[in-house]
Parts: C-alpha cells; sequence; structure tokens
C-alpha cells in the first residue's frame, strides 16, 4: 500500500498555503498539505536573496532540509510585472513599495504610478516559478505566467496581493472577483502548480509512492 505523501508550504501566507492546498487536491495530488506557521510555529523563512523568481522559491523550499521538519517542501515565488514600469514590481512584489506594506497599499502603490496610462498600455503578467524540493536534494521545477492588465481601480475581495487590481487577459473582472475554481483555472500559481503536481505523481510513482 502506498504511502500519503506528506509536504509542507514554505510560505507563511495561510491564504497561499490555502490555495496550494486546493491546486493540489484538483489535480488530485494524494498528498497532506502541511502549513508552516501551523505545523512548525516560530520558524521564519530565509531572505529572499535571489535574482529570479526561481532562486528565490530555491531558496524558501529548501526549509524543508531542515533536521525539524525534514519533510519535501513545496514553494513558490511569484510577482507582478507591470509592463508601463518596465518590469516592475518584480520579484520584489511582496516587498514593494516597502516590506511592510499592506495588499491594500501595494495595490495603490502601482495604481498612483499608472495614473493617467491608458488601457492599452495598461499591460501586465504574473508570473509563478513553483518548486518542490527533497530533504535529500531533489528537485522538482515548475512555471506559470497569467497575461493581463491592470484595472483602474481595485474590485473585489477575493484572492490576496494584486489580485484586485489585475484583470486576466480574456476576462471581465479582476482576479478578485473570480471564484476560487476560475481563478485556479486561468492564474499562473494555478498553471504551475498543476505542472509541478503531475510532475510530483511521476516522481512518487518512480519511487513506489
Amino acid at each position: 500500500m502506498s504511502r500519503r505523501l506528506r509536504l509542507v508550504v514554505a510560505s507563511l501566507n495561510p491564504a497561499k498555503r490555502r490555495e496550494i492546498a486546493e491546486i493540489l487536491a484538483a489535480e488530485r495530488l494524494d498528498a497532506e498539505v502541511l502549513g508552516l506557521a501551523d505545523s512548525f510555529p516560530g520558524l521564519a523563512l530565509p531572505p529572499e536573496t535571489g535574482s529570479t523568481f526561481v532562486e528565490n522559491a530555491l531558496l524558501k523550499a529548501a526549509i524543508g532540509r531542515r533536521p525539524e521538519i525534514g519533510l519535501p517542501a513545496i514553494a513558490d515565488d511569484s510577482g507582478l510585472e507591470v509592463d508601463a514600469l518596465d518590469g516592475e514590481p518584480g520579484i520584489f512584489s511582496a516587498r514593494y513599495p516597502h516590506p511592510d506594506a499592506s495588499d491594500e497599499e501595494r495595490c495603490a502603490a502601482i495604481l498612483e504610478r499608472l495614473r493617467g496610462v491608458p488601457p492599452e498600455r495598461r499591460t501586465a503578467r504574473f508570473r509563478c516559478a513553483a518548486v518542490f524540493v527533497t530533504p535529500e536534494g531533489e528537485t522538482l521545477l515548475a512555471e506559470g505566467i497569467c497575461e493581463g492588465a491592470i484595472a483602474e481601480r481595485p474590485a473585489g475581495s477575493g484572492g490576496f496581493g494584486y489580485d484586485p487590481i489585475f484583470v486576466p487577459q480574456g476576462c471581465e473582472t479582476t482576479m478578485a472577483q473570480l471564484t476560487p475554481e476560475q481563478k485556479h483555472t486561468v492564474s499562473h500559481r494555478g498553471r504551475a502548480f498543476r505542472a509541478l503536481a503531475k510532475k510530483i505523481r511521476e516522481w512518487a510513482a518512480a519511487r513506489g509512492g
């Protein structure tokens, strides 16, 4: 009988852990998805010193190799790239415009910088790098992109981060106005973790899991 896979999400954001768990469950990955803050309180993530989303995701996922955890870890690093802002905030999305900013402040800062910018120049995308790292250092990687545009004003109460000001390509509402199921279908994180779930299943099957 195969053992159920136990994973820890290397994030202190409960909304992100919930999203990742929902996506993996929808992909029928038989795994117990633990939250870092709930299951291992007091542990801090390493600083995000990488120069790319992939590097930062790998830095976070390495926490699963610590002796007090010793479990495969999944992590992502994702962000918003606004073309009119030369790709900002990019890898600094979670710390924009300063490390202690709230989601509302981050959205407001983007909208202020885009004040007066016409709709055709408000193109943007969400980008996500998702990784799975075992305590032995085996690594799986997947990436996802969601093209779209920045709205004129925030709308919606779902999701988190920049969701209230991002309109996915092909949608008429912001990401924050979509249902969780709709969001997971089009989002960068949904695309990345669906691809990662497939790779994890193949990894587990190769080991008799």
